[in-house]
């Protein structure tokens, strides 16, 4: 598809065309990662589902891609210069591992909020050749910082996702990824993508766009860091004032520039996922696929229909689809967190503030005449009150069956008790947790 309009050559067309350099610069230095069959994916979307392992690449995430492409062609002046970066952790692996290969000095700028684990990992990848600054406390306000930091002195920065060397190397995941599926006798009904800043939508769908223009696009963001969405809907990148950072590697308040246009151009599918289904099937990766991914690495295959609680992406029975599992930089300390979003999400867990009488039995009567066979307390906190008839006690519900909810909040009005539920995300929540 080489058409132009009005006569020039479209970003779309630009960027495609420089994947193929990327392909060849990036042969000796990537790992080509395995392209595999999904078998419970398969089984719940009624297609074929293959999972491209970025999580198995050198540094544990695509973004080596983009880091090294850009790093690579550099002039031997900037090079002797350095470079700056900032990243939420990924992107930062990706430029420690390039300067380390390619023995340029970088100094990289990290939120506070990133994962002990991905800052260890960018010092042991970098080396020597690495400085490691933390600063505010998302990827956005770290970006500012580098911004600044280069410019005073006198480095090259390698954007995230606003660049399209980095851009086009991260493009190359997905070309790599129809190589592996031709030898197959495959070719993709759709293609489903995590989100961030951008950049790897971006690249992909310039891609696609070129060589394959019927494959269908799905770009996944999480519901608390949409920022690629609300650019679309104002028809320019745009701040997000608030975001969600549990899903660290797509937390994004600005869409990139190059990027945004990109992705207008290419028409591109854009759903949200909320946090607590990136978290089920984070879980559901480790326990049945035996991966480990971190919540980035987990968003794209979180959209796709697998009998779980929320909106998924429809998918017509008997396709083919490719998704691109993007990190496995998961910091093993976050599993707790993990589980409990995704026991809220699906409506197993539920926190209640309960007015005990401050009577004997009080509590007996509440376990024997509330709980179901199957349910449990996971969180009991009481706080006795001697003057006053009645005590608060926060009590956390973990519920055999997600369906029987409403039959247990019957049962504690029965009860008669006073009793207020603690929503998840409320700062009454968030003072208890």
């Amino acid at each position: 598809m080489k058409s132009r309009h009005n006569g020039r050559v479209t970003q779309i067309q630009e960027l495609a065309a420089q994947v193929p350099a990327a392909l060849d610069r990036l042969r000796p230095v990537v790992e080509r990662t395995p392209l595999q069959r999904n078998a419970r994916l398969s089984a719940a979307t009624g297609s074929t589902v293959f999972l491209k392992r970025e999580d198995l690449q050198h540094v544990r995430s695509y973004k080596l891609r983009g880091a090294y492409n850009l790093i690579a062609q550099l002039t031997d002046e900037q090079k002797a210069s350095g470079v700056v970066c900032a990243s939420a952790g990924n992107h930062a692996q990706g430029v420690a591992f390039s300067a380390a290969e390619l023995g340029i000095h970088a100094t990289i700028f990290v939120p506070h909020t990133t994962p002990r684990q991905k800052r260890e990992r960018i010092q042991a990848l970098g080396k020597e050749f690495v400085e490691l600054v933390l600063a505010g406390s998302t990827y956005d306000e770290a970006s500012q910082a580098s911004k600044g930091f280069a410019e005073s002195e006198g480095k090259v920065l390698v954007p995230a996702f606003d660049d399209p060397r980095t851009i086009a190397g991260q493009a190359t995941a997905i070309a790599e990824a129809f190589e592996q599926l031709e030898k197959k006798g495959v070719t993709p009904d759709v293609v489903v993508l995590p989100v961030g800043g951008g950049g790897l939508l971006a690249g992909c769908a310039a891609w696609l766009r070129e060589h394959h223009p019927h494959v269908r696009i799905v770009g996944v963001e999480p519901y608390g860091a949409p920022c690629v969405a609300a650019a679309i809907s104002a028809g320019r990148p745009m701040t997000l004032k608030e975001i969600d950072t549990f899903i660290d590697g797509a937390a994004v308040a600005r869409v990139g520039d190059i990027p945004f246009d990109i992705i207008r151009e290419a028409n591109i599918e854009l759903i949200r996922v909320p946090e607590g289904q990136v978290c089920s099937e984070m879980l559901a990766m480790y326990q049945v696929d035996g991966i480990i991914a971190e919540p980035a690495g987990a968003l794209a295959a979180s959209a796709l229909p697998t009998g779980g609680v929320g909106n998924r992406t429809p998918i017509p029975p008997d396709s083919n689809v490719l998704v691109l599992v993007s990190g496995g930089n998961n910091d093993v300390s976050r599993y707790a967190e993990v589980l409990e979003r995704s026991l809220i999400h699906e409506g197993r867990k539920h926190y209640f503030l309960v007015n005990f009488p401050q009577q004997p039995g009080a509590l007996r009567q509440f376990l024997d005449d509330v709980l179901g066979p199957d349910d449990d307390i996971t969180y009991f906190e009481y706080v006795k009150k001697s003057s006053r008839e009645t005590g608060p006690a926060l009590v956390g519900v973990e519920l055999g069956n997600p369906g029987d909810y409403q039959f247990l909040r019957d049962r504690i009005a029965d009860l008669g008790m006073e009793v207020e539920e603690v929503e998840y995300g409320s700062p009454l929540f968030r003072f208890f947790f």
